[in-house]
């Protein structure tokens, strides 16, 4: 199971965050992955955490003003980006020109769906991975996994029919390794979460619960 902690935009310390991660990551060998905001890339992979951009622009060099440039991000320790976070909606041209970025710089990808639906239509744009969240349980406190099962299954049912190279991840409400291990059961190969991580009181605590049923 891959775990990739998005911090969004949250008052927390990225730094401190992911040395947590890091260091659970290296103790039990799980994979664990900080998705910090763009400012402060640099200053996370250089703790050694398995780093992601939240978001990458469909588009390469040139007169981009506020792009979020994917060769960029790469050359400040990314290895991977969110694409389509529910929370930064693109067009499905965009989506596909946001992996063009993601060849070109060499990084991983993820792009993230609503429903089962749209699960499948990204995964015939060919990412590494579709995540699927439901919007009305981010950032809740029931993972989709005990909420609405059915749209994970769906989703890897989804996903399976288009690319079965194209790995399943589900997010939305993720906070305990129970939710973890519930995700693994129904089909997905990770998760992704946010507040569960970066609003703990103790960061590192949250992620050894988080591994403790893998």
């Amino acid at each position: 199971m891959f775990i990739l902690v998005n911090l969004k935009a949250y008052p927390c310390d990225p730094v401190a965050v992911a040395e947590a991660a890091r260091d659970v990551a290296e103790t039990t060998d799980a994979r664990i992955a900080v998705a910090p905001q763009a400012a402060d890339l640099a200053r996370v992979a250089d703790t050694g955490v398995e780093t992601w951009a939240q978001h990458v622009s469909p588009n390469a060099h040139g007169s981009h003003t506020g792009s979020t440039l994917a060769e960029a991000v790469a050359d400040n320790g990314a290895e991977g980006t969110l694409i389509n976070h529910s929370e930064r909606r693109l067009k499905l041209a965009d989506v596909d020109a946001a992996l063009d970025a993601t060849d070109r710089a060499d990084l991983e990808s993820i792009v993230c769906a609503n429903n089962p639906n749209q699960v499948g239509a990204a995964a015939a744009l060919g990412p590494d991975a579709v995540a699927v969240e439901p919007p009305e349980l981010i950032g809740g406190d029931v993972s989709v996994a005990t909420a609405d099962p059915e749209i994970v299954e769906g989703a890897v049912d989804a996903a399976a029919a288009v690319d079965e190279d194209v790995d399943v991840f589900c997010g939305a409400g993720v906070s305990t390794g129970e939710d973890v291990a519930a995700a693994a059961d129904l089909g997905a190969s990770g998760v992704l979460l946010a507040s569960g991580v970066a609003k703990a009181d103790d960061p590192r605590a949250a992620l050894e619960d988080l591994v403790s049923e893998i």
